[in-house]
């Protein structure tokens, strides 16, 4: 069975695929085009930039070195020391307490899970919440 955070690790290579086999797009064409949801799509973007393959220019991604890596990598920070004080976290609570917008969280989770740094815990159905802690 395959875990949420190597899902990450999925949907960072099927935007990697994309890029290499029609170039540079804008965010919002490759949103359409692999068919994530924004968090899941910024999520897969900090993965890339963790592995420094992948470059934004305004919306526009392409595949090459990272220029993602100053701001993800501290947002990851950011996130990694909110998870080890807090422990089990939202998303909701992440922005609140690091103060980055939800794009950016989701990056920076993005970033930790290709570290392998975290766990992610899906709530009941009903709740449709997910939660974030430190491995």
């Amino acid at each position: 069975m395959i875990t949420p955070t190597e899902e990450y690790g999925q949907y960072a290579g099927k935007i990697w695929e994309i890029l290499n086999a029609m170039g540079p797009l804008s965010e919002t064409n490759l949103l359409k085009t692999t068919k994530l949801d924004e968090k899941t799509f910024h999520a897969a973007v900090g993965w890339l930039a963790k592995e420094n393959k992948i470059c934004r220019n305004g919306t526009i991604y392409k595949l090459g070195e990272s220029n993602l890596t100053p701001k993800i990598g501290a947002d990851a920070g950011k996130v990694w020391k909110t998870l080890d004080a807090w422990g089990e976290v939202d998303v909701s609570n992440i922005t609140k307490l690091t103060q980055i917008d939800e794009k950016e969280a989701y990056s920076a989770l993005g970033w930790l899970a290709r570290e392998n740094k975290i766990d992610i815990k899906k709530t009941k159905l009903k709740d449709r919440q997910v939660k974030f802690r430190l491995k």
